[in-house]
Formats: structure tokens, C-alpha cells, sequence
């Protein structure tokens, strides 16, 4: 009892000691090393996988990218398959935040530890205190699971899935589009449901709650119960920008990709819907053969995956925010204007060092993932800028070459889907910050970037 005292006690001044990036690190880290070793266990597979597949796999699925080196199906059975749901559903609702939510819960006061650690993970406008985001974040991910479980099932049953089969598929990929981690039990991904109106709808309806952030959720229902409350100006940037970046998707791939403009009246409509929403969103399933896309459309789609979609969702990418600030800044210098401003509102100066910040170090991390898999793999230059980009913004779209990377390609995508869960600013500070200097400067507006 007393050697096992004083290891707590260690390990509570370790993590007391540690910066608020650090802790984020350390803890995803962790998810990821225990995921992998689960599934290394011989009881849980179906076939015997190497081990850096199987931390692949976990990776992946802590990171909500939906890359894989193997098949899920194929590879894992039952119990192997519910690891990687726990690892996705933990990895799409962020570090600490159902433990933050328990002690919520039972105590009615979280610590400053937890609030400087949620305020690091969840960049939260100074409108929404914490106490309503983590139940809106829990609530929300319950219904909207829930929900995705009803529809699935009632449309694989259509299908001619056995009862069980139906609901467990309905289960792992009702959690899987609303975490936007892109795993399927499907090998082909959902291209055999590519004119299937219910699972079309029930994966959109999913990734795009899950993506837009519980932020802009919060808000929204904070805006429908008090008078007062106004929309925050993050709410209305994340909802315009993310209608325009779909749409902008949608009519390129609806008019000039091959694949796509091919297929007849509805299902055309539905997969260059389905096709734009899946690369915004970095949900990551696919209903074509992104192998098979022109040049031009590979370049949108990685367009698409590389901006994402709301902070503080469960969607990766460098953020729809950070677009804004970065072409606020651009625009003031054209125009010759000292503020920075964006539909009449200036945007602090805290925030476009966060934006300008990310763009660069996102953009860096991209480029440099493609110069070494340039060096370690035999494939075409935009196939591998496509999957990195998909690593880096957790996307999981690929033009089918993850299962043929060499060792070092999969320790490449590996760190990449890593930093982009953890977020490029949060993986640098954790690196390269040597003290801690207090909590990250939360400026007195509602901008969060």
C-alpha cells in the first residue's frame, strides 16, 4: 500500500508539473500505446497482425483518421473490433473530457487543472462557460449516436443484414461518422451503398454535427433556451464558411469529375454531395474511388482536407477558423487597412499570431511529410501529398496506397495523424515549451481560432 501511495504520489507531481500541451500529449499518447497493445492481444485477432499495424490502427483510430494498413474486418474479431470503437469514440470527444464530465457530475466543481487543461484541448469564446460545454459535448454525442444506431440499423436490415450483424454494424459506424474517424467494417468502404438514400443522409447528418463543434452546438442551444444570448462570432464563421467550402466541393465534383458526372440523376447528386461533405467534415468514408479521381478534383478534395471544419469538433483539418483570420489578414493588406477586420468585426491580435501560427506549422508539417515519403515510397507525387494531407487533417481518404507504405512511410503517417489529432500548435508547445507561463491567453471576445 505504501509503495503503491508513493507511485501516485510521483505520478500526481509529474503530471501537476507538466505544461497544459503536455499533458494533452502525454495522454493521447497513451490511449494510443494501451489501444495498440490490446489489440496485439493473439485473443482479439483473427489473423495475426504485425505490430506496427496494429499501432497504425490504433493511432488512427484515437486520432479519429479511419487510415488503415489492414482490413478491420478481416483482421479483428469482435472484441478487437469494440477496442478500436472505445479508441474513436475516446479520441472523437477529446482527452479528459467524459473523466471531467464524471467528476462534474458527482462533486458539481471541477479543478483548475481540468478547466486549464479543457481550455488547451477546447478553444472555447469567453460566451460558453465550461460547465455547459461538457454537458453539451456528452448530451449531444449520446442523442446523436443514438439516433445514428436507429437509422443505420433500419437501413442495413433493408439490405438483408441478419438482426445481430445489422446492429453492431449500426453501432461501430454510428459512433464512427459522428467522431468523423472514417473506420468501416466495410472493406470497399460505402461504395456499394452509393444510391442509398437513408445511409447517404444518416452519415451526413452524423459528420456534419460531429464537425461542426460543440461549440457552434452549444451555442446554437444556449441561442434557442435564453433570450440573451447571442450567436458568438465563431458560430456564425464556422456555419457560413462550411456552407460555402461545401458547396464549392459539391458543384466541382458534380460538373467536371468523370467518376462522379457519369452516374445517373440521384446517385451523381448523392456522391458529389456525399464526396464534398466527406472531405470537409474528415469523416473519411467514400462512396467512389478517390484512386480513380482526375488530378484537378484530387487537388479540391485535398483542398477540402486540408482547411476541415469547426475547432472544438470532432473534425481535424487546419480549421475553418484559421482560413478566416489568415484571409482577414490578407485582405487588410490589400486594402491597405491597419485593422484587421472580418464581416465588421476586428479579430485580436492574440488570434492571428494563433492563426498565422497554425497556417504555417500546418502547411510545414505537410510539406515535410511529403518530401520523406517522396524518399521511402514508389508512388505519384499527388498520390502521396493526398495521404498525408488526409493523415495531417485525420481525414482517412485515401487513394488506396496506406496498405502498401514501406516501415518508415507507416512511421510517417503514424506521427502525422498524431500531431493532427493533437493540433499543431498543441504538439509544437508540448515539444518545445520548456516552462509553463501561465494559462493560454483567452482574449476578451468571442473568437476562437
Amino acid at each position: 500500500m505504501s509503495l503503491f501511495r508513493t507511485l501516485s504520489g510521483k505520478y500526481l507531481r509529474f503530471k501537476l508539473g507538466l505544461t497544459p500541451q503536455q499533458n494533452l500529449f502525454y495522454g493521447f499518447l497513451s490511449y494510443v500505446l494501451i489501444g495498440a497493445v490490446l489489440l496485439s492481444l493473439p485473443w482479439l485477432q483473427k489473423t495475426s497482425v504485425p505490430l506496427l499495424d496494429n499501432l497504425f490502427i490504433a493511432t488512427s483510430a484515437v486520432s479519429t483518421t479511419g487510415l488503415v494498413t489492414v482490413s478491420v474486418f478481416d483482421s479483428y474479431n469482435f472484441f478487437g473490433q469494440l477496442v478500436v470503437v472505445i479508441l474513436f469514440q475516446l479520441g472523437g470527444i477529446g482527452y479528459l473530457t467524459f473523466t471531467t464530465f464524471m467528476i462534474l457530475s458527482t462533486t458539481k466543481k471541477i479543478t483548475h487543472w481540468h478547466q486549464t487543461l479543457l481550455k488547451t484541448e477546447f478553444t472555447l469564446p469567453v460566451t460558453i462557460k465550461i460547465k455547459d460545454f461538457l454537458k453539451s459535448v456528452i448530451l449531444f454525442t449520446l442523442v446523436m449516436e443514438i439516433l445514428g444506431v436507429i437509422l443505420f440499423y433500419i437501413a442495413f436490415s433493408r439490405e438483408g443484414m441478419p438482426i445481430w450483424e445489422a446492429l453492431w454494424s449500426a453501432i461501430f459506424h454510428s459512433i464512427s461518422a459522428f467522431c468523423t474517424a472514417g473506420f468501416s467494417l466495410f472493406n470497399s468502404g460505402f461504395a456499394d451503398y452509393s444510391g442509398n438514400v437513408l445511409i447517404n443522409t444518416t452519415i451526413s447528418i452524423l459528420a456534419i454535427a460531429g464537425s461542426l463543434g460543440f461549440i457552434v452546438v452549444t451555442d446554437f442551444v444556449l441561442f434557442l433556451r435564453k433570450k440573451k444570448h447571442a450567436l458568438s462570432f465563431t458560430t456564425k464563421i464556422v456555419s457560413y464558411g462550411f456552407l460555402i467550402l461545401l458547396s464549392f466541393g459539391f458543384i466541382f465534383f458534380y460538373t467536371y469529375e468523370p467518376t462522379i458526372s457519369n452516374l445517373a440523376g440521384n446517385e451523381r447528386f448523392l456522391a458529389a454531395f456525399f464526396q464534398s461533405m466527406t472531405a470537409m467534415t474528415t469523416v473519411g468514408f467514400n462512396t467512389v474511388d478517390f484512386g480513380a479521381f482526375m488530378l484537378p478534383m484530387l487537388l479540391v478534395t485535398i483542398f477540402l482536407m486540408y482547411i476541415g471544419a469547426s475547432p472544438s469538433g470532432t473534425a481535424g483539418g487546419m480549421k475553418i477558423t484559421t482560413l478566416t483570420a489568415v484571409f482577414a489578414i490578407m485582405k487588410s493588406r490589400l486594402t491597405n487597412h491597419k485593422r484587421i477586420t472580418f464581416l465588421g468585426r476586428i479579430i485580436p491580435y492574440e488570434r492571428l499570431y494563433i492563426a498565422t501560427s497554425s497556417f504555417i506549422f500546418y502547411t510545414s508539417i505537410i510539406a515535410l511529410g511529403t518530401f520523406i515519403l517522396t524518399f521511402t515510397e514508389d508512388f505519384k507525387f499527388e498520390k502521396i501529398l493526398f495521404e498525408v494531407a488526409s493523415a495531417l487533417g485525420t481525414v482517412g481518404l485515401s487513394t488506396g496506397i496506406t496498405g502498401d507504405l514501406s516501415v518508415l512511410g507507416k512511421i510517417t503517417i503514424i506521427i502525422t495523424m498524431f500531431i493532427g489529432r493533437l493540433g499543431v500548435l498543441t504538439f509544437g508547445l508540448a515539444i518545445w515549451a520548456k516552462q509553463h507561463t501561465g494559462d493560454k491567453t483567452i482574449p476578451t471576445d468571442d473568437i476562437a481560432v
